[in-house]
């Protein structure tokens, strides 16, 4: 089981993206999440680590 918590990180929007950048916005998306409170369960690689960077003021991660 715990092998399995390395490999995934599970990402919540918590804030709106009314007044953010456009590439924020994109950036969201690309993550899958779509509105507050929506998650999405994604694989721990670098890339996705980068976008979690690019937005952390609105979402958190588990």
């Amino acid at each position: 089981m715990t092998d399995k918590l390395q490999k995934t990180i599970k990402i919540t929007l918590i804030k709106s993206l009314i007044g953010t950048k456009k590439s924020h916005r994109s950036t969201i998306k690309g993550l899958g999440l779509r509105r507050i409170n929506s998650q999405s369960e994604l694989e721990n690689t670098p890339a996705v680590r980068g976008m979690i960077e690019k937005v952390k003021y609105l979402v958190k991660c588990e």
